[in-house]
């Protein structure tokens, strides 16, 4: 009964997860969104006490749920063992750990805590599990999503119908794609060959939570007197963690699947308290028709109330609001050759990032906020000063002031929520005239565009040659009006450079 209820629990949470990171709609939001601050490190991050205290106390309490039940690179690990058992059943043998393998456990998770605490953005960028799951939902399992809805839409037109609409599939950044498939194969083999090896090897929110769950008020327990150390357990136990020949549990890598108790013919396992062990045994030493009786009681029966009562608590305390809003928008003109980005002095920072130092520390790159931007003007890389966290970039559409999506999905606090009236009044960057590149210089034709779609007013056009009204007109930048919305640098005409692009600034500020 437990493994079923945390099996169904698990699929919930991965469920959700994966369609946080498919739905470039953003309309589930609304609904699900809390599952991604539920995550532990994000949790931290955004200093989210009442998560983080409830993620603590159910690891006190009840063991590695979080790992087993919450995390998706946990769950997405059991998928791809489960899907090696098919060929090989009870493949697993307990493997006691060796004393270097655990230093180094224990020196990633030092490293991660010192990184996080620098900020060294890179190392929680690559080892944090949530973010790495984010990764491959977003660049391996979206574009598959996006290529499906597209077949879907497709059908869907020649049915004259438009229950669906088609939508560009294109790789954000080759780097972090790269990342993406690089943590499919070391997660991937790991989990192939040992379960969850990867969590007991080199996760250190697993370290940092292993740790805890030695403690446990309720956790898994062997009966010795029960046991007939068939090894049938081990077999079974993905975190290789069940020593049968000793009767003893490492619970420093148990993850609490609770795949043990049913595969134990002689019903030697349970997750209880010390407590009800101990009544247990007291109870199969009185009368027979006592015994009879204690044999009778389900072991696992106040352990099953306790965690369902913690998990009700634990999720009743996130409250979602209601329905997302969908934001309609057009296009600019038809590129007639791609646009390329220009290099830039510094990055351009989503609205809600206020710093460049916040942003830093704060962000581990899950792609979440980059799944969501309908503008397509987000997207990560691998170089400084933002090693695979998101910037703006206008190739493809430009920042409406509008839209404010990216800022309320992020669970980490590296972007805090703005209100469309906030970031229409706020500068993220500021618009550069090349004059070389410009279509008035290089082809002498007028041209308003930018001046006509600066939702700020902060572009007006002048004389080229002063004195001259009848001369060509060029725009001129109101460095203080202009917010850095990248709309004239993506609807210029000029390619594949803009004569206009967007330089970032570290700091944000109030126009």
């Amino acid at each position: 009964m437990l493994k079923k209820i945390r099996v169904l629990l698990a699929v919930f949470f991965m469920a959700s997860i994966t369609l946080l990171f498919l739905d470039y709609t953003g309309s589930v939001h609304a609904y699900i969104g809390w599952s991604a601050r539920v995550q532990l490190v994000p949790a931290i991050l955004a200093v989210n006490a009442a998560v983080f205290i409830g993620l603590i106390l159910i690891t006190a309490l009840f063991g590695r749920l979080y790992c087993s039940t919450i995390c998706p690179l946990g769950l997405f690990q059991d998928a791809v063992s489960r899907i090696a058992g098919i060929r090989k059943k009870n493949r697993f043998s307990y493997r006691p750990q060796h004393r270097a393998a655990a230093v180094l456990r224990f020196a990633l998770l030092g490293i991660f805590a010192l990184a996080v605490i620098v900020p060294v953005s890179a190392i929680p960028v690559l080892l944090e599990p949530y973010s790495a799951y984010g990764r491959i939902a977003s660049e391996i399992f979206g574009p598959l999503y996006q290529l499906g809805n597209n077949v879907l839409a497709w059908l869907a037109e020649r049915a004259e119908s438009y229950a669906f609409y088609s939508v560009d599939v294109w790789l954000r950044s080759m780097g972090v794609f790269a990342a993406a498939v690089l943590t499919v194969l070391v997660v991937g083999i790991f989990a192939w060959r040992s379960g969850r090896g990867y969590c007991n090897s080199v996760c250190p929110v697993g370290a940092f939570l292993g740790f805890l769950a030695q403690y446990s008020l309720v956790k898994l327990r062997i009966d010795k007197e029960k046991c007939t150390a068939c090894g049938a357990c081990a077999r079974v136990c993905k975190a290789a963690c069940i020593d049968t020949s000793g009767k003893e549990i490492d619970y420093l890598r148990c993850v609490a699947c609770f795949n043990c108790m049913g595969s134990c013919p002689q019903k030697a396992l349970t997750y209880s308290t010390p407590a009800i062990m101990k009544g247990a045994h007291t109870m199969k030493t009185s009368e027979p028709h006592l015994r009879e009786k204690a044999d009778a009681l389900p072991k696992d029966g106040a352990a099953r109330r306790g965690i369902l009562a913690g998990i009700a608590f634990f999720t009743l305390g996130f409250v979602t609001r209601a329905a997302a809003r969908v934001y309609e928008f057009d296009g600019g003109l038809a590129p007639l050759q791609k646009k390329k980005a220009p290099l830039r002095a510094s990055p351009i920072l989503p609205p809600g990032a206020d710093t460049l130092r916040n942003f830093q520390k704060s962000c581990t790159g899950c792609q979440l906020c980059v799944s969501v931007c309908q503008n397509q003007v987000l997207r990560s890389s691998i170089g400084a000063p933002l090693f695979m966290q998101p910037s703006l970039s206008f190739e493809r559409g430009y920042c409406r002031p509008e839209c404010v999506r990216c800022s309320g999905v992020c669970p980490n606090g590296a972007l805090r929520p703005v209100t469309p009236a906030e970031k229409s009044a706020t500068q993220i960057g500021y618009a550069v005239w090349i004059k070389d590149n410009c279509v008035v210089n290089t082809d002498n034709v007028a041209c308003d565009l930018c001046e006509r779609k600066c939702p700020t007013g902060a572009i007006t056009r002048i004389p080229q040659r002063a004195g001259d009204p009848s001369s060509p007109k060029i725009p001129m930048i109101d460095t203080n009006r202009c917010i850095g919305c990248g709309a004239c640098e993506n609807l210029c005409p000029a390619r594949p450079y803009s004569a206009l692009y967007i330089e970032g600034i570290d700091t944000h500020r109030t126009i």
